[in-house]
């Protein structure tokens, strides 16, 4: 793993989130994108050279909604930046860990992800972060 590439926080209200994030930070959003696929809307902020995604749902059953009626807003993930998302699914496997999604799929921001289950992450759920290649679009 070569760095944290972002931290995911759960929000109900994404346009309210914004404004807070954005007084926060000194800085606006600089993206906002729907992924349909997981019944979410996120929205992107940088500060210096790290990264902050709020994250909203878009339907009552989506792992974001569920997340929020279970644990409320907060942290709901650390995502780490990854060269090659195949090898370190294999690696973690092997060294014990559960992942979630054994074939990456496309997250936002133009990155492939894979979730490591939180209960062999002392509660904490990992997200691996690999660039798709821009002629992979």
């Amino acid at each position: 793993m070569n760095k944290i590439e972002h931290i995911g926080i759960a929000v109900k209200n994404l346009d309210i989130s914004n404004e807070l994030f954005a007084a926060l930070l000194g800085a606006p959003h600089y993206k906002i994108e729907e992924v349909a696929s997981e019944g979410v809307k996120t929205s992107f902020f940088k500060s210096g050279p790290n990264k902050i995604e709020l994250l909203e749902a878009t339907n009552p059953e989506s792992p974001i909604a569920k997340f929020i009626d279970k644990k409320g807003e907060g942290i709901h993930h650390i995502a780490f930046a990854v060269d090659n998302i195949e090898h370190e699914i294999t690696r973690l496997k092997n060294e014990g860990f559960t992942v979630l999604n054994e074939v990456p799929k496309k997250g936002a921001d133009n990155k492939l992800v894979a979730f490591l289950h939180p209960k062999t992450t002392n509660g904490v759920l990992i997200e691996l972060c690999q660039d798709i290649p821009k002629d992979n679009k």
